[in-house]
This record gives structure tokens, C-alpha cells and sequence, in this order.
């Protein structure tokens, strides 16, 4: 067994997925792809924070109606957001009453869920898991760089945190779904970056190093897959990334793909493009599964990526670790 590699035998199964945005993601091109969109940032609610809960538990329920399922039929509970000690993801979880495990690797958490859901229906502890990840813009802009009433100036490297919710039903291996067949857990890359409004340039060391590490390890190489869609480098981070794996001999050409570049139109309004953990799972459990179950595609790498910072570490002005999770998928 090599270190951070999995192999999934049993090839558990994304059996369904939910996946719910604000009103301003109703510009996103994947928009019609969406299960739920709202008219208001906080879904009609008190706060911020009241709104991001509501989206990601909509998000649990839409998944399970797929699935013609409850709460109660759910082993676990796999969930991660960018507040301050994952605030909406823990209430959620107190109204689902569902086993829970709040899971933070920034917005690596879509694909760090997954593995987790993974690892329990591989080892036989669980029949349906519950993962995903969900960020809402207002609360966590105020929360890592201005409030949004400041008006602040932003750079052209600055993202846009996008106001959404995915989440799956992973189960065992279900003929006709995708399968989680790999993955790599990623290492912490940290260059010595530490501005916030460039999390792309500080995040594509990290994703180029666990591509490399996927493809090394599994034995697989560029050209077995479909896509290679990275979770939210947007246009800086992406060109970077996309430079330093050309330097490792491989082309970037055909196949690989950014949610964060894409999630937005590449409407300049929102500078680089898009970020936060709800934007690559919404464009995982969106675009890339419905792909792969029209059979447009048949394997499939995703690599999420986290800028592992906090309020505190920036005030204390520390750098920006940052880390790539990868999990591959396939349809027979």
C-alpha cells in the first residue's frame, strides 16, 4: 500500500446527487443544471449563515429524494463548508439527526468527502453516506477578506466565492452509476504565499503535485482520462497549474478543465472566476455526473483544491498551505 493511494475494489457508487445556488449562480452556464436555485442570499432567512444552512440541507434532501430516501435510512453524515467551524454544516446536521463528521479541507472538501463516504461503503460500515461541501459569498467574504458593504477594490487574481451546495449519496456499487475507483490524499504544499486575494497561484502547486502523485502511483497516465477537472484555480491559478505540469512532460491541451474558471461564463465582473467549496461540488455533482451518466464520459479525474488559511493565520501574517485531494471515477 503506498502512502495517501486508495483503490476502491468494491467501486462504491455515486448513486445521486443534490445541488442547490443563490441567485447570482443563476448566470452560472450549469445554472440549468441546478436542482434548486434561490432569489435571495439568505434564502429568505435572519443571517448569512441561517441561508448557507438551509442551502446545504435543501441540497441532503434532493439527494435523498433520489434515491427514495430519508434522514433515517442515512449511516452518515460527511459535510464541510468555510465558516468558522463549519457553522451551517454543524446546524444542518442537528436537523437531520444523521451520525455526523464535519470534514474541513477548504474547498477541497468536495473530493475529501467523497473519499471518507468511500472508505466506509468499502470497508462494509455503511449502505448510504451522505458528502458533499457548500460555501455562501457574503458570510465568507466578511469572514477571510472585507465585508461586502466595504466596497473593497478587488484584483484581477481575486475570486469570486461562489453561493451553493453538492452533495452526494454514495452507496455500495450500483450498475449504471459511477464508481469511485481511485483516489490520492493529498499533501499540504505551502510556497511561502500569503495574499489572500491570489488563492489560485497559492492552491496550483498543490493540484500539480497530486496529479503527479496520482499518475506515478496508480500507473495511470494523461491520455486515460476523459477530463481532468481541477476544483477552483480559476484563470491564475489554472494557467499556473496547467505551466507546471507542461514542465513535468505532460500536455494540457485536450482534457483538462477548471470549475473555477468555468462556473461563471469567464464574465470578467467576477475577476479570476469563481471559488469556495461550493463551486467544485456543484460542478462535480452537475456537469461531470450527468456527463458520465449520459456516457459523454467514461473516466474521470477530480482534483479538489484548498487554501488551508484562516482569519487568524492571515492577521498573524502567516502563508497560505494549501492541498489538492484526487479521486477518480468511472462507468463501466
Amino acid at each position: 500500500m503506498k502512502k495517501g493511494l486508495l483503490t476502491f475494489a468494491s467501486r462504491p457508487s455515486i448513486a445521486a446527487t443534490g445541488v442547490t445556488a443563490g441567485p447570482l449562480e443563476q448566470q452560472s452556464p450549469f445554472a440549468p443544471l441546478f436542482d434548486k436555485v434561490y432569489d435571495d442570499e439568505r434564502s429568505g432567512l435572519l443571517t448569512n449563515e441561517k441561508g448557507h444552512a438551509k442551502l446545504v440541507e435543501d441540497a441532503c434532501m434532493i439527494a435523498l429524494s433520489k434515491v427514495d430516501s430519508k434522514p433515517g435510512d442515512v449511516d452518515f453524515l460527511l459535510l464541510g463548508d468555510l465558516v468558522n467551524q463549519m457553522t451551517p454544516s454543524n446546524f444542518t446536521a442537528a436537523n437531520l439527526e444523521i451520525p455526523y463528521l464535519g470534514l474541513f479541507a477548504a474547498c477541497a472538501t468536495s473530493v475529501s468527502s467523497l473519499i471518507m463516504a468511500a472508505l466506509l461503503t468499502e470497508a462494509g460500515m455503511s449502505q448510504c453516506t451522505l458528502a458533499g461541501a457548500s460555501s455562501q459569498h457574503n458570510s465568507i467574504e466578511r469572514q477571510f477578506r472585507y465585508p461586502v458593504e466595504y466596497g473593497s477594490q478587488k484584483p484581477d487574481t481575486a475570486q469570486w466565492t461562489v453561493t451553493a451546495a453538492g452533495v452526494a449519496a454514495v452507496t455500495p456499487n450500483k450498475a449504471g452509476n459511477p464508481a469511485i475507483t481511485k483516489a490520492t490524499i493529498g499533501r499540504v504544499v505551502d510556497l511561502g504565499m500569503t495574499e489572500p486575494l491570489n488563492m489560485g497561484a497559492a492552491m496550483a502547486p498543490a493540484a500539480a503535485d497530486t496529479l503527479q502523485r496520482h499518475l506515478d502511483g496508480h500507473g495511470t497516465k494523461i491520455t486515460d482520462y476523459d477530463v481532468i477537472m481541477t476544483g477552483d484555480l480559476a484563470k491564475t491559478g489554472f494557467e499556473l497549474y496547467k505551466t507546471l505540469v507542461e514542465k513535468a512532460g505532460m500536455d494540457t491541451t485536450t482534457n483538462f478543465r477548471d470549475a473555477g474558471v468555468e462556473f461563471y461564463g469567464n464574465d470578467s465582473n467576477f475577476q479570476a472566476g469563481a471559488s469556495g467549496a461550493g463551486c467544485s461540488s456543484t460542478v462535480y455533482f452537475t456537469d461531470i455526473y450527468s456527463k458520465m451518466m449520459e456516457g459523454e464520459y467514461k473516466r474521470v479525474l477530480l482534483i479538489a483544491t484548498g487554501a488551508l488559511l484562516s482569519p487568524l493565520s492571515y492577521q498573524q501574517k502567516e502563508t497560505i498551505p494549501c492541498i489538492a485531494h484526487a479521486i477518480e471515477l468511472t462507468m463501466k
